[in-house]
């Protein structure tokens, strides 16, 4: 009996703060889930610490460690929490909530390697979204951005001029691997396409690029095809790096392979 009046005192103390749902990173006394449910209140046991986490930043509520602390200002605010069961599994949804901080991608798939390739996806796209946030610039994509920067780069080879010309030439030829690429894995051709592209970057056509849906070349600017422009620095930033350590390399390899004078002069 005592134990009873101690789990129905602790549940009246749930109930006096306004709570309606509780989530608890331990476990719930059958008792106690019995008392809270007669008083409307939905819990949830053995919640992880990571998902108490993500629903604080969500509703805005406060993770308490003791019932006499909790009070109306430590709950949060959502407008539908529901039960609902994915693939025979039961989830609790927690939505409609004001200016939420975390939210949950669920990733669905026939096969697990299938699942990891979309959660890669999403990754990716959500480091995309902002380090564009970040930055606040972007750039088109469809390889429009790589025949544009190879084309002021063969323009700015010719105004060099000498040995130097043919290093800016081949740093031009290497971004267009970018557009040749995308055209080649969409059964165009690659040569064509870069024929094109040049002739019709010339001609003011800045965002032109690859639609690798419809295998042509389409404006990037009207399909909304972009990408952040701190990526795509980063990506020419470090091909570039590598290319120079390379090239260090070569220059030290073939240093040391001259053969030396002996003392005395030659023999």
């Amino acid at each position: 009996e005592q134990e009873e009046k101690m789990l129905k005192d602790m549940v009246e103390k749930v109930a006096k703060s306004g709570c309606n749902v509780l989530f608890c990173q331990k476990g719930i006394d059958d008792v106690a889930q019995h008392y809270l449910s007669k008083k409307g209140i939905t819990a949830a046991r053995r919640v992880k610490k990571s998902d108490m986490e993500k629903l604080v930043r969500a509703t805005g509520a406060r993770i308490v460690t003791t019932l006499d602390d909790l009070s109306e200002k430590d709950l949060g605010k959502a407008g539908l929490v529901e039960e609902r069961k994915i693939a025979g599994e039961q989830m609790i949804f927690v939505e409609k909530c004001n200016n939420a901080k975390s939210v949950t991608i669920l990733v669905r798939a026939g096969t697990q390697h299938v699942v990891d390739e979309a959660e890669r996806a999403v990754v990716d796209a959500i480091g995309a979204v902002s380090s564009a946030i970040e930055e606040g610039k972007y750039v088109y994509g469809g390889g429009s951005v790589e025949m544009e920067l190879a084309m002021y780069l063969r323009k700015y080879a010719v105004e060099v001029g000498g040995r130097e010309q043919l290093a800016i030439t081949a740093f031009a030829e290497a971004m267009e691997i970018i557009p040749k690429t995308l055209a080649e894995s969409c059964g165009m051709d690659a040569i064509d396409t870069l024929v094109e592209l040049r002739t019709k970057h010339e001609k003011q056509g800045k965002s032109l690029g690859v639609d690798v849906y419809t295998a042509k070349l389409a404006d990037m600017k009207a399909n909304k095809v972009i990408e952040p422009m701190k990526i795509k620095k980063q990506a020419i930033q470090s091909a570039s790096e590598v290319t120079e350590m390379l090239l260090r390399i070569d220059d030290i390899i073939a240093g040391k392979g001259k053969p030396s004078m002996p003392p005395g002069g030659a023999g």
